[in-house]
């Protein structure tokens, strides 16, 4: 099912989020400043590109002082918008009985997208 729900992810319009998550990666990542930026759009286009089967977790390291900063600069920087855009997505996809795992999986993106640092894709069994 979890093959099944990707692909389906994939055709309607997850390959699309993940493109925009790479492209912007790529650009966080020209300049040194970016980098930790980039490499949490990377891991949320990751997610973004196969989410069925995947959770987000906070990590052990997450409670120090540099994780809790670089979420409050991502946070002001852009993360509320990009969390506020998923969770739209996932409301109107919670419409039809069918888009309802979509939403789940919008919701997913948008906890990750409010507070991208010190948190771990893992696989779930």
């Amino acid at each position: 099912m979890r093959i099944l729900g990707n692909i389906l992810w994939l055709i309607f319009g997850g390959i699309i989020t993940a493109i925009e998550y790479f492209i912007s990666s790529l650009i966080l990542m020209i300049t040194i400043i970016g980098i930790p930026f980039g490499v949490q759009t990377l891991k949320m286009g990751l997610l973004a590109l196969w989410p069925f089967g995947k959770t987000t977790v906070q990590s052990e390291r997450s409670s120090g002082c540099l994780y809790i900063l670089f979420n409050i600069i991502w946070i002001f920087i852009g993360g509320i918008w990009i969390a506020l855009s998923h969770v739209v997505f996932g409301l109107i996809l919670y419409i039809t009985i069918i888009g309802i795992p979509f939403g789940n999986q919008h919701m997913k993106l948008a906890s990750l997208a409010l507070t991208p640092f010190g948190r771990d894709i893992i696989n779930r069994k």
